[in-house]
């Protein structure tokens, strides 16, 4: 039995695609009455007691929710298999999903799910390759064998780190490259954002302890290509808008905005140069408007690539 919990786009979705391969999918929702979802193989509660005896638990939350939600239902998740599948850095903590799952359930084996993929995507079946990141390689093959589907290939990978910040720096590249386009600068300077935004997350990744070739993977480059080039892309539609002084969508997770927060700080802390990120930790904090940091950026000092 997989356990889901978090009903939303890509919960549900991930559910649906385990019942689609036969397995049994027990879908935890705060509120599972304002739920319409009845696909067979897949039973709706609200009570995490019905996850009990799940091989995994996926933990479908937004990053800055899943701090709060381990520290309330430690009791019950501690001892399981806990698969997060959020992609971002604890605004408060500066830490990446696995840390907090083994600080607030230190039993528990963690392992992150992540990876190019939109949930539209994945709930109409349609190919999805992902990778999953666990230190333990005996439940990282567990973990493959039991989270394969029809439509979803997963890569294993031990280096939990790198898995993490991929997934999760790329939003924040994503943002700067909505607002590029949405300003008007063109194909090219989104090529370039891509370009240098990837130096800048493999920076941080090398200087955090994770491998290389893991940011040229799926969780890193794949995810990257993807989530700045798709109008599907949250994080792109958040930087679409605010380059083109639109209004923002306050009721859509755009993870990025508080990843670029944290990792400024983390950069900061660790005396890493990483303008693209510090340029939209200043955006989307409001101290500086989007034409004024790109402007900015393009005067930076010439330098070797």
């Amino acid at each position: 039995m997989i356990g889901v919990v978090g009903a939303g786009a890509f919960g549900t979705a991930l559910a649906v695609a385990f019942a689609r391969g036969g397995a049994k999918v027990v879908l935890w929702a705060r509120n599972p009455a304002a739920v319409t979802m009845t696909e067979p193989g897949v039973s709706l509660t609200g009570d995490l007691g019905d996850l009990a005896g799940a091989g995994a638990v996926l933990l479908c939350l937004p990053m800055q929710q899943l701090r709060g939600f381990l520290q309330q239902k430690a009791a019950w998740l501690d001892g399981m298999c806990l698969v997060a599948c959020c992609k971002g850095i604890d605004l408060h903590m500066l830490q990446g999903p696995t840390a907090l799952i083994a600080a607030a359930c230190p039993r528990a084996t963690p392992a992150v799910l992540t990876g190019p993929s939109f949930a539209a995507d994945i709930l109409q079946g349609l190919p999805t390759a992902l990778t999953l990141a666990c230190a333990d390689d005996g439940a990282a093959e567990v973990l493959q064998a039991l989270l394969t589907a029809p439509n979803l290939r997963l890569y294993r990978n031990a280096d939990v780190i790198g898995a993490e910040l991929g997934g999760a720096l790329k939003n924040v590249i994503a943002i700067a490259c909505g607002a590029a386009i949405g300003q008007g600068l063109g194909e090219s300077a989104r090529a370039a954002l891509m370009t240098r935004g990837f130096a800048e997350m493999q920076r941080l990744a090398a200087a955090l302890g994770a491998q290389p070739a893991t940011l040229m993977g799926l969780s890193g480059f794949g995810d990257m290509v993807l989530t700045c080039t798709s109008d599907q892309s949250r994080n792109y539609r958040h930087g679409l808008a605010l380059g083109r002084g639109a209004d923002i969508d306050t009721d859509a997770t755009v993870e990025g905005v508080a990843t670029a927060q944290a990792a400024a700080a983390v950069a900061q802390r660790l005396g890493l140069d990483m303008p693209i990120t510090a340029m939209l930790a200043a955006i989307t904090s409001g101290q500086m408007p989007v034409t004024g940091a790109l402007a900015q950026l393009l005067a930076r000092p010439l330098k070797p690539e």
